[in-house]
Formats: structure tokens, C-alpha cells, sequence
């Protein structure tokens, strides 16, 4: 009986402490990346710097943390940033309403007032791998589960920084899923001296690292909470533009937390980011997740040997400091602002501000050109004429008042009247206009005091009216929110056939972490406009309503760079801005990653090339940009069909820039144009190269 029992006892010691097997098939050591399985141990090492290394020692035992150290090299000596940690997610899964819109690009759900349960994420350590993916490394560690979700972690390194991802990445077979996430690294042991972030004014704050501290949400600039140890630190972030799910408000909301027992869900002591459920109280849709789909919940670590400040200087460089750097040729634009300074502030008699805190923002933001969208439904559109006349002269009184050489503010609405949907116009100068007019009315008059002008009752008279005062229009939230089923209901009229309908704007919307890219919403139907035989183009929006400096604007916000080299002067107008808009001479971007030279055999975006007989055309492409980047895509149609053609570019290391040739051969077809993303699924889009073939 005792030999049995010893016997038993020794099976049990065996499959408890037993080597958990790694697939290492997939790893190369070409790529200067050293992995070592040692017993329960990886160890794998990675060049973060031109001298130094990082390393991460994984523990494959089922009781012991997953890191169980985090290293950074100094000098060729590696110093011990963090020990003793495990990766710690809490999904929260709710219901999607797929019904009463229009699917999956639904915005106007508000989920979070939905029957909803939060999980922590359970790791069970039964196998691991290694993989090479060009200049970065993967090492993924199964299973973990949370409710009905079920995947594995995925930890990433990158050559050349002291930059790694931790994901968790999860899919369900339940259908009509919304979800948010989440994450951090937590640790029984007194790991951190302090903890340490930038205020939402930019100014360093610390506090120690209490084991017995309670979780607390925390408000910060830059979206990073660093833990500070005695060698050196550690910056958790996440993705700047895929972790925010769209709101209408890009109010600060505390995006990351630190202390022991977060969400009563997680009780060990740590730091990380955060979603708050009830995001901005107005419709709040949290993130998709599809049946089946890769959903990646994660978050970036960077290591550093120096002070906090040096540390969150190094994160910003990602984002350059939050702000849309300069590129040479070009000036930055954004659009779609209903920030309502006339009507809540000016014409309601509130003190006024040399300059006011939104002028502020969007300066300090590096945006040279802001388009607005005022009077969203707090005005007087359709008169009394003299609210609406006097609206629209404080309107133009405020955007002449606050351009200067080096800013322009311009006026534009979302009149949402004629055409069917949402939309935004454009006037290369102030513009007086009524949405009104009865039949006995005149078109156009002059008025005494305003100058000319003009009555609108129909889409043939905002037609005639763009036409005249050579203005733009364009759909706005294209296919979602108050746009669902536009623009393809009008495509076939004759205002969106006109020169004069500028064609949709892109934002992110809906959000879905299985994607490798931003909202394909708009990417498809820029495809799709350019298949109708229309040279359509699209920008970037904003729509976004309160501009403040505390609030979360980088995360939100994208831009449009414009191939003008100076800005026009207000008092002039603004014709050559929408001159090239209407060519589609520009890009879009998230900011991470810049386009300053695109061309097909020479032609650059908005142009037209014609082909040599055999179809062949070589793509040229100036690409600059900050996260290591992941693909870039040829997409391509022929009136029919849209062709994709992905380039891998996960050879890239970080904060580079490079001039790429590609090719291709365009027999057939009508446009080209190209998109560029990265491991943070940050990215950028030309408009097309029309084809003559």
C-alpha cells in the first residue's frame, strides 16, 4: 500500500513539474533573435538597440508567474526591470444589435446599458511556440478562456527597440458579440518603487507602489502608466487609435489604473489600460467581435533604464508627441468639429479668451487647417433669417479672427437637409445661405446688410448653390450613424455625380480588434466610388463635439495632409485648399506613418496614367514612420472587381524611413491606389492613380 502510494504521489510530482512542450519550427535565428528552452524556461533575447538588448525569461510552469523576468541591457550589463509577472486581461462581452440598422457598422448601440458580464482572462499553460515574423519574434503560450471566448497569449518582440506587445487573443462562436477590454501586468511581489504617468496637463506625477493600495482608475496624458522599479522602468500604453472605440467625445476617461484587486476581477497589485463602460454617455458601442474572429486584446511594454520623464519621452516618440509632424510641402487638415463656439459661447454673451482653449488644442496638435461643422442641430438653419444671418457673420467673424499665417479656421456645417443622410459642405469663402426657400421666393438676393443671399428648398437648388459658389460636399459617417445606406441611395443622382459632390470621409467606425486595419468601412467605399466610374475621393474626420486640452484628441483624431506649401490667407479665401481636395492631391494618416511621395510610373495621386502595353507600372512610395511597420496593399479595380495585392513589411524595425518600389501590373484596370499599417494597426492611404489602359 505505501509503494502504491509512493508510486501515485511520484506520477502526480511528475505531471506537475513536467516540461511543457515548445514548437520552436517557426523561429530563425537569422533575425538576431537568441531563444533558449531551458527546462520550464524560454529565454529569449532581442537586439532593442544598436548596443543593447532586452530579454524576457517565460515560465512555463503552471503555478509560476508567465514573466518570470523582464531585462534590459545597459553598458552590455542586463539589469533586472521586472520580475515575478503575469499578463492580466478582464473582458467584459456584451450584446451587439445587428437589427434595427445596419449590422456590424452599427454606431447608435448603446451596449453598455445592455445585460453585460465581465471575465477575468484564465491562462492554462499546456504548450507554447516560437515563431519568426521578419525583424520581430512571437511567442505564444495556450490556452486561456474568459466566458465563451477561447485563444491563447501572444507576446511580441521587435528588433530594434526595447518595444514588446502582449495580446490576448480570443474568439467566440457567439454571434451578435460587443465587446471591451482591459489589461495589464500584475505581480504578488513588491516589484515597483513608485508608480509613475503625465497628468492631462503634461506634468509628471508619482506615487509608491502600495501593495495594499486599492485599483484606482487614472486620468493621464499620452495613455501610459509606468511602474518604476530600482534598475529601471516599465511603460504600459496601448494602441493610440485601435483601443478607443468611437465616441462623440474624446473626453479623457481615465484610460489606465493601478493597485491590487482591479474590478474585483484581478487581485494581485498592477498597472495597465483601461476602458470605461459607459464611455461618454450619449451612444456608447464599445468594439465588434464577430463569430470566429481574432479578437486582439493588448497593450505595448516599453523598457528603459532611465527616469520616468526619459521613459514616457521615449513612448511619446511613437505618437511624435502626439502631434501631426511637419512634412515639407504639405499642411495638415482635419475636419468635422462640432465644438458649437457660436451659439454656446458668442452669441450666448460669455467671456471670450484672446484664444480659446479648442484654437489651442488643435495648434498644439500640429493641425494647420481646421474645417468645421457648427450649428449641428443648436441652431437656426432654415431662419428666422436674421438668427440665421447673424449666426453665420459670427461664424465667419470667428474663424477670421483666430486664422493667422500659420493656422486657418474655416467655416463649414452639416446641414443635413436636401441630399438624404448626413453630409458636410465646403465654401472657399464665407458663404450666406437660408435652408429655406418657398416658390415665390428668389434663388439669390441682396440683402442690405449681408450682401448676397441665397434660398435653398431643394437638392437642384444645394446643387445649383455649390455650383455657383464653387462648393463641395461630401458624405459624411459614410454607411453608419445617420448615413446608413448613403451614399450609395443617391449615387445615382444627379448632385453626386457632379464635380461639385466631393465624394465620403473616413473615421473609425466601427471598431474590431480582429482587423489588421482601421474601419474598412470607407476603405471599401472608396473602392466601390472609384468602381461606379466616379473619381470620388476621401478624407479623414473628426466628428467630435467638446475640444479641450485635458480631453483624449490624438486618440480620436486623423488628418488629411494637403500638397500645399503655404497656407492661403483668410481674408483671400481658401480656394486653392479645396482645389486640392477636389484633385485628391493628398493622404490620409493616423499620424504614425507618412506618405510624402506616392506615384505609378510617375504619376502621383488624383493624376491620371496611361499604361504601357504590357500593363506592367512600378509603385513608388516615400513611406516614414514610427511602430514597426506590418503590410502595405496595391488595391486595384476594374470597374467590377477590387484586387488586393498585401506587401509584408515585418522585416521593418521601428522609426524608420525608406523608399519602397513596387510592382505591379495594371491590365485592365481603372485605378490604383495604396494603404500602409503597422503593428499598431496605425496607418495611412493615398487617394487614387486613374488608369487609361
Amino acid at each position: 500500500m505505501k509503494r502504491n502510494s509512493f508510486f501515485l504521489l511520484l506520477i502526480v510530482c511528475s505531471t506537475a513539474y513536467a516540461q511543457l512542450p515548445v514548437d520552436l519550427s517557426g523561429y530563425q535565428k537569422k533575425n538576431g533573435v537568441m531563444v533558449v528552452n531551458r527546462g520550464n524556461e524560454l529565454i529569449i533575447s532581442w537586439p532593442a538597440t544598436a548596443k543593447e538588448s532586452g530579454k524576457l525569461v517565460i515560465d512555463l510552469a503552471k503555478d509560476k508567474p508567465l514573466f518570470s523576468s523582464i531585462q534590459l541591457s545597459r553598458h552590455g550589463a542586463f539589469r533586472e526591470i521586472a520580475k515575478a509577472l503575469d499578463p492580466a486581461f478582464v473582458l467584459t462581452v456584451g450584446k451587439r444589435d445587428l437589427i434595427s440598422q445596419n449590422g456590424w457598422n452599427i454606431f447608435f448601440d448603446k451596449t453598455n446599458k445592455l445585460p453585460h458580464t465581465s471575465y477575468a482572462v484564465a491562462l492554462t499553460k499546456r504548450n507554447a511556440s516560437v515563431q519568426t515574423r521578419g525583424s520581430r519574434t512571437i511567442i505564444r503560450v495556450s490556452d486561456i478562456q474568459a466566458a465563451t471566448f477561447t485563444g491563447a497569449i501572444e507576446i511580441t518582440v521587435y528588433n530594434g527597440s526595447p518595444l514588446f506587445n502582449v495580446a490576448a487573443v480570443m474568439a467566440t462562436e457567439v454571434d451578435s458579440t460587443a465587446i471591451l477590454y482591459d489589461a495589464g501586468l500584475v505581480s504578488k511581489l513588491p516589484i515597483w518603487n513608485t508608480i509613475s504617468w503625465a497628468d492631462t496637463k503634461g506634468q509628471m506625477q508619482s506615487v509608491p507602489a502600495d501593495l495594499k493600495q486599492p485599483n484606482k482608475a487614472q486620468g493621464v496624458k499620452y495613455r501610459t502608466i509606468i511602474g518604476v522599479g530600482a534598475s529601471g522602468n516599465l511603460a504600459v500604453f496601448p494602441a493610440p487609435h485601435q483601443y478607443f472605440y468611437p465616441l462623440d467625445e474624446a473626453y479623457n476617461l481615465d484610460f489606465t489604473w493601478y493597485g491590487n484587486n482591479y474590478r474585483s476581477l484581478i487581485p494581485d497589485f498592477g498597472i495597465g489600460i483601461r476602458q470605461d463602460l459607459m464611455g461618454d454617455k450619449r451612444w456608447v458601442p464599445w468594439v465588434n467581435a464577430p463569430p470566429k474572429t481574432q479578437q486582439r486584446l493588448n497593450f505595448f511594454c516599453l523598457l528603459s533604464t532611465e527616469t520616468p520623464a526619459k521613459t514616457l519621452e521615449a513612448v511619446k516618440e511613437f505618437t511624435h508627441n502626439d502631434r501631426y509632424p511637419v512634412v515639407p510641402g504639405y499642411k495638415t487638415m482635419s475636419s468635422h468639429f462640432h465644438n458649437e463656439y457660436v451659439m454656446n459661447v458668442l452669441l450666448a454673451g460669455k467671456p471670450v479668451p484672446d484664444v480659446p482653449n479648442f484654437v489651442k488644442v488643435f495648434k498644439n496638435t500640429g493641425i494647420d487647417i481646421v474645417h468645421l461643422a457648427e450649428f449641428h442641430y443648436t441652431a437656426h438653419p432654415k431662419g428666422p433669417d436674421d438668427q440665421r444671418l447673424l449666426e453665420l457673420k459670427t461664424l465667419f467673424g470667428m474663424c477670421k479672427r483666430w486664422s493667422t499665417n500659420d493656422f486657418l479656421l474655416l467655416p463649414g456645417e452639416e446641414p443635413n437637409e436636401f441630399f438624404g443622410g448626413h453630409w458636410l459642405d465646403f465654401f472657399p469663402k464665407p458663404v450666406y445661405w437660408i435652408m429655406s426657400r418657398k416658390p415665390e421666393m428668389p434663388f439669390v438676393m441682396d440683402d442690405p446688410r449681408y450682401g448676397k443671399v441665397y434660398r435653398i428648398g431643394d437638392k437642384a437648388d444645394m446643387l445649383k448653390l455649390l455650383e455657383v459658389e464653387n462648393g463641395l460636399a461630401w458624405t459624411a459617417h459614410a454607411r453608419t450613424k445617420g448615413s446608413t445606406g448613403y451614399p450609395d441611395t443617391y449615387k445615382d443622382e444627379d448632385f453626386y455625380k457632379s464635380d461639385r459632390f466631393f465624394g465620403a470621409a473616413w473615421k473609425n467606425i466601427p471598431s474590431d480588434l480582429s482587423e489588421p486595419r482601421l474601419s474598412h468601412r470607407v476603405l471599401d467605399l472608396m473602392d466601390d466610388m472609384a468602381n461606379w466610374g466616379f473619381k470620388k475621393h476621401v478624407i479623414a474626420e473628426a466628428d467630435l463635439f467638446t475640444i479641450e486640452p485635458e480631453n483624449e484628441m490624438y486618440a480620436h483624431v486623423n488628418v488629411n495632409y494637403l500638397q500645399i506649401s503655404k497656407l492661403p490667407d483668410y481674408n483671400q479665401g481658401w480656394q486653392p485648399v479645396l482645389d486640392v481636395m477636389q484633385q485628391g492631391k493628398f493622404f490620409v494618416t493616423t499620424g504614425e506613418i507618412l506618405l510624402p511621395v506616392f506615384a505609378v510610373n510617375g504619376k502621383g495621386a488624383g493624376e491620371t496614367l496611361t499604361l504601357t502595353p504590357d500593363g506592367n507600372a512600378s509603385i513608388k512610395v516615400n513611406i516614414d514612420w514610427t511602430f514597426p511597420l506590418t503590410f502595405a496593399e496595391i488595391i486595384s479595380g476594374d470597374g467590377k472587381n477590387v484586387v488586393r495585392e498585401r506587401i509584408d513589411l515585418t522585416n521593418t524595425m521601428p522609426f524608420g524611413k525608406q523608399t519602397f518600389t513596387f510592382t505591379t501590373n495594371l491590365t485592365g484596370k481603372k485605378w490604383v491606389r495604396l494603404e500602409v499599417w503597422d503593428a499598431a494597426v496605425n496607418g495611412a492611404f493615398t487617394q487614387q492613380v486613374w488608369v487609361n489602359n
